[in-house]
């Protein structure tokens, strides 16, 4: 268990919120698609929201115990969350299905190029006053990071071709209708969520860091 000292502590709380916040938008983001593609199989949850009770009652383990847990006792906040949809209307519709599954993604892209942006103009102002003594950074700019990071990170991670996350789904879009039949007819009918949630976490695990430094060093202020 790390020290549970009151900045690790505070920046825990920070780290859950900003989870808290992106998965709620993600899943958000996925009902809504839907339901705009003729699926109301979340919005009838309640999911079209940025509420994240709705989404944590869905995944309370997911989105509440495992993330606490998880930092206590390794310093690193794991998580998840998910949206219901009519396998049905995937199936006559595989392509709006994409298009759900790609919003997930969408939205944690677009709270990292906010962060990017605020960062930048806070950055461009002067409103960033790292502490003197330790050179930390400040609350702000620290929040800020954490949501580029976690945003960054959720999104890439998701849009690995892989079942059960998003990216499995995604490529329907570039398939044709009778492809994505095909495709679906396979997804669906093997057990392939545990092993391709393993493959992802292990190709992930290379594949991340790189990433993280280039669109750090593409996107963020030289002071920060």
């Amino acid at each position: 268990m790390p020290d549970l000292t009151p900045d690790v502590l505070v920046f825990g709380f920070i780290w859950y919120i900003a989870f808290l916040f992106s998965t709620t938008c993600h899943e958000a983001a996925h009902a809504l698609v839907a339901k705009m593609g003729g699926d109301e199989t979340a919005a009838q949850g309640g999911q079209v929201s940025l509420n994240p009770v709705p989404h944590m009652r869905r995944e309370p383990w997911g989105m509440v115990v495992i993330p606490i847990i998880s930092f206590l006792f390794m310093g690193r906040m794991f998580g998840w969350a998910s949206a219901p949809y009519d396998p049905l209307w995937e199936r006559r519709h595989p392509r709006r299905s994409g298009w759900m599954a790609l919003a997930g993604p969408a939205a944690n892209f677009s709270l990292m190029l906010l962060a990017v942006a605020c960062l930048h103009v806070g950055d461009a102002a002067g409103w960033f006053h790292p502490n003197p003594l330790t050179g930390h950074r400040d609350f702000a700019a620290t929040t800020l990071l954490i949501f580029f990071s976690l945003n960054l990170l959720l999104g890439t991670f998701n849009l690995l071709p892989v079942a059960p996350l998003d990216g499995s789904t995604v490529i329907l879009l570039f398939m044709s209708e009778k492809t994505a039949q095909r495709y679906l007819d396979w997804l669906r009918a093997n057990s392939l969520a545990m092993a391709g949630l393993l493959v992802g976490i292990l190709v992930f695990r290379y594949i991340y860091d790189p990433i993280n430094t280039f669109v750090a060093r593409l996107l963020l202020p030289g002071n920060i």
